[in-house]
């Protein structure tokens, strides 16, 4: 294995990772009285990042996409939970829907470098 095919399985793997992770959340914020935002964002997340590790696990060229768009699901549901709902604090929120973004774009690069265009 090479060090990229490594870095690739790797990112891959946390990605499914954090799908698990997320997702264990739904089932209990189906109890009681859900909160629609919530619960769409956190399936949202889950989905995302499954799709996201086994686009990566096959050397898809879409899978920087699905990474975005994870990225963009994290930021908007920490943004929620903050501004809107008022569970987390304002600038927690804030770090964490920046920081997931920045992530998420370096992630989109090395995956873009790695599937991008071939030039012979």
């Amino acid at each position: 294995m090479t060090d990229r095919s490594t870095a690739l399985l790797l990112i891959a793997v946390a990605l499914a990772g954090y799908g698990l992770y997320v997702a264990g959340y739904v089932p209990g914020m189906l109890m009681g009285q859900p909160v629609p935002l919530l619960v769409i964002g956190f399936v949202l997340q889950a989905v995302c990042a499954f799709a996201a590790a086994v686009g990566v696990w096959r050397g898809q060229s879409w899978a920087a996409g699905v990474v975005v768009l994870l990225g963009v699901c994290i930021a908007a549901t920490w943004l929620i939970e903050g501004f809107i709902l008022g569970i987390v604090g304002y600038l927690h929120a804030l770090l964490v829907a920046v920081l997931a973004i920045v992530v998420t774009l370096i992630i989109a690069a090395y995956l873009n470098r790695e599937h991008g265009p071939r030039i012979n």
